[in-house]
């Protein structure tokens, strides 16, 4: 809905929304579509240990979840993850609290109170986020296996 609403704004104004991952090549800042996620148990008391559970399955898949989280088969991200500015990795998997240069985050005033989400801060503005979501629920949820290709 946020992007039919984004193009149906635009078009009011005579202008486009761009998604490209790299809209400005020449500038250093991309456009992501960072995706927070959780599950009732990460929401609840105690929950950090179940996030930090679901983003080292994470680091076990990066390449996959890169593959999936661009149109291009990971092309985009490719160069929008730079380890530059405010971006990860292409190449290798990374998370901290509070950073905004990681893969994968655990926001700060999640850290402080025990439960919340993780941000997930790799997938590319022009993503398809059922794509994203359904890569998520598959290694955080029914435990897929590990990249491939590793």
């Amino acid at each position: 809905w946020i992007r039919y609403i984004l193009h149906r704004v635009c078009e009011d104004f005579g202008v486009v929304a761009s998604l490209d991952a790299t809209p400005i090549e020449e500038k250093k800042h991309t456009s992501g579509c960072h995706t927070n996620f959780s599950t009732k148990e990460m929401r609840s008391k105690g929950g950090l240990q179940y996030i930090e559970e679901a983003i080292a399955r994470l680091s076990k898949r990066h390449s996959q979840h890169l593959r999936v989280y661009d149109p291009h088969g990971g092309a985009d991200n490719m160069i929008r993850l730079t380890n530059q500015s405010t971006t990860s990795s292409f190449q290798s998997f990374s998370t901290a609290t509070a950073s905004r240069k990681v893969s994968v985050r655990i926001p700060d005033h999640v850290s402080r109170s025990g439960c919340g989400y993780l941000e997930d801060r790799r997938p590319a503005a022009n993503c398809d986020p059922y794509s994203v979501m359904r890569a998520l629920a598959e290694t955080c949820l029914l435990g897929a296996a590990e990249d491939d290709d590793e």
